[in-house]
């Protein structure tokens, strides 16, 4: 089956063509050994190990933020990282455990007798993130990802645990027992991330290490796509990036969500995948129409609202 089959035939013309189409094979596209921090960001990184301070990144969505997490957990060989993801309503708490409150009370209601501090830790409490970091009694990578989006109170509630690194559990009923604190050779390696959508207090910057991931340049790019792509020498890679920097310096118009880096990985994929002559992409009017017009659809990973996927067709001379 071709790639424009796949795209443009919804009726199968035989059994055969209902099979479900495989599964994305690239697995360097998302494997944190192939995530490459620019010497900027990795010498922040050490200052903030070499200091004890959390490191603070930010940047646009879709730079690589995330990633850096795992690819320094996988650097320095500590397993996965431990999330936790920014909420509107997330409290300092929910860094460090979660409390099955509901099933705790069910059961009271069923069963009459006191459950041990054990038995109430091991049943009802699950260590979260930084919780979980300390609870394992080793160093680890934990990642507080888009920290921006907490209440505001949380930065601040968060200075005093990132110093103590220390959390009790009071449902157990017997706190003093279940306090749990970070020894001073695990301390947990601390990243954060802000898309910056509201500003950040004060006292808590003054605490962090900070770096901001700057948009790399077509040579980075260029390196980004040969690194992290199968496939790489089957695209003209210059003439891709050079498409995707007209993108995003609205040469073709000006776009309501500028597509990032994660972006550019996913659509050059998907021209592998669709087959496109990617050289081509320099003058779009030389382009057959039926090519053109798959072009058209590999803009889904590009465009994220209507008006910006009709500035992308019009940009190829592809009729709405």
């Amino acid at each position: 089956m071709t790639a424009q089959s796949i795209l443009l035939s919804h009726t199968p013309e035989t059994d055969a063509s209902r099979v479900l189409p495989a599964r994305p094979s690239n697995a360097r596209l998302n494997a944190p050994e192939y995530y490459k921090p620019s010497p900027e960001l990795w010498a922040a990184l050490q200052t903030a190990l070499h200091l004890g301070l959390p490191l603070l990144v930010t940047g646009e969505p879709g730079c690589g933020k995330t990633d850096l997490a795992a690819h320094i957990a996988w650097y320095y060989r500590l397993g996965k990282p431990e999330l936790f993801n920014g909420q509107t309503s997330s409290s300092v708490t929910d860094l460090f455990y979660a409390y099955d409150a509901l099933r705790h009370f069910q059961h009271a209601q069923v069963i009459k007798e006191m459950l041990s501090p054990e038995v109430v830790f091991r049943d009802y409490i699950k260590p979260q993130a930084l919780g979980a970091a300390i609870h394992s009694g080793e160093t680890r990578v934990v990642l507080l990802d888009e920290i921006d989006k907490a209440p505001r109170d949380l930065p601040n509630n968060l200075l005093n645990a990132l110093e103590k690194l220390t959390f009790s559990v009071p449902e157990t009923g017997d706190p003093e027992r279940f306090t749990f604190t970070a020894a001073p050779e695990h301390r947990p390696i601390i990243v954060m991330t802000s898309n910056s959508e509201k500003n950040l207090p004060d006292p808590f910057l003054r605490r962090v290490a900070f770096f901001d991931i700057k948009f790399p340049g077509a040579q980075e790019l260029l390196e980004i796509l040969k690194t992290k792509l199968d496939g790489f020498e089957k695209l003209d890679a210059n003439a891709v990036i050079a498409f995707f920097e007209k993108i995003r310096h609205a040469e073709f118009g000006v776009m309501n969500k500028k597509p990032a880096t994660a972006e550019l990985l996913h659509w050059a994929a998907a021209l592998l995948k669709m087959d496109i002559d990617t050289s081509k992409l320099d003058a779009p009017q030389k382009i057959a129409q039926a090519e053109k017009t798959r072009l058209g659809y590999s803009f889904s990973v590009l465009a994220k609202t209507r008006t910006d996927l009709e500035t992308l067709k019009k940009a190829i001379g592809l009729s709405l």
